[in-house]
Parts: C-alpha cells; structure tokens; sequence
C-alpha cells in the first residue's frame, strides 16, 4: 500500500485502536496528516441506571464522574498520539464526537479530504472490555474512500 497524505483514524485507546494508530503512523506519508477521531459511543448514558441512583442528585453526580473519567482517559491518549506525531513531523488534530461509531467515522470522513480511513478491528471473542458497536457495514456502505481494518494484535 503506498503512503496517504491524510489519513482519518478512527481510535479510542484499546489495544486494537493502537494497533490501527502504529499502521495509520506507517501509513502516512513524510510530512502528511493524521486526523484523530474519538467517538464516545453514545451507550455510555445507558450505563447510569437508575435503580441504585434512586435520586436525581445523586444520578448527576454519578454521570458527572463518569464524563470526567472519559474526559481524562481521552487527554491522556489523545496527547500520546499528537506527540507521536510530532515526532514522526506529522500534521496532527483531534475531534471528539459522541454517537455512533460508524455514522460518526463515516460523516468524518465526507466532511475532510482524506485519501485512506484506518480502524481496528473488533476484539477477539473472551477478550473484556466493552465493545464499541461499530457497524462496519454501515462504514463501508457510506464511505466514499478506502478503509483499513487493521487485526487485533491478539489475533
């Protein structure tokens, strides 16, 4: 595959989005540009619940905690990848979208010029975490350009 100029990625920090962020950063052509996307599948807000959070103060405290976990565990990854970049002398931004994996990458990709879009690939079954439900036939069916799923480093 010869080197993208720009390249959409599309990760959130598991070990599979890293393996995407190793071949998007081999992928990129001297001096092009990387355009991280971090899509907060919007399945989090069902994680509230309500059947301990039995009054509304508490239920806001909680999901306020929750959104400043996500916020955190975002910067921190999202600085480890900007400075990757720099040191490969890459351009490199950043956007965070909150909804659906595949309709979030697929606008993402319509609204840039990007020449290659790079995912990971689903975890291996057993593997723990939560799963971000991207539909990869909804991506493939609304993307204009090529995508590259790259295998999960414990396949």
């Amino acid at each position: 595959m010869r080197a993208a100029h720009a390249i959409l990625l599309g990760s959130h920090g598991t070990a599979g989005a890293r393996a995407a962020e190793r071949a998007a950063f081999d992928l990129c052509a001297r001096e092009g540009r990387l355009h991280q996307l971090v899509v907060v599948p919007d399945f989090w807000k069902g994680m509230l619940g309500d059947d301990w959070l039995n009054n509304a103060a508490v239920h806001e405290r909680f999901g306020r905690y929750v959104e400043s976990q996500i916020e955190r565990e975002i910067a921190e990854h999202v600085a480890e990848v900007a400075a990757e970049a720099k040191r490969r002398g890459l351009g490199y931004s950043c956007e965070l979208q909150l909804g659906r994996p595949a309709e979030c990458l697929a606008a993402a990709a319509a609204a840039g010029t990007y020449e290659l879009v790079v995912i990971g690939s689903r975890r291996p079954k057993g593997t723990p975490g939560y799963r971000s439900r991207l539909v990869v036939e909804t991506l493939i069916a609304a993307l204009k350009i090529p995508l590259l799923v790259v295998p999960h480093p414990d396949r």
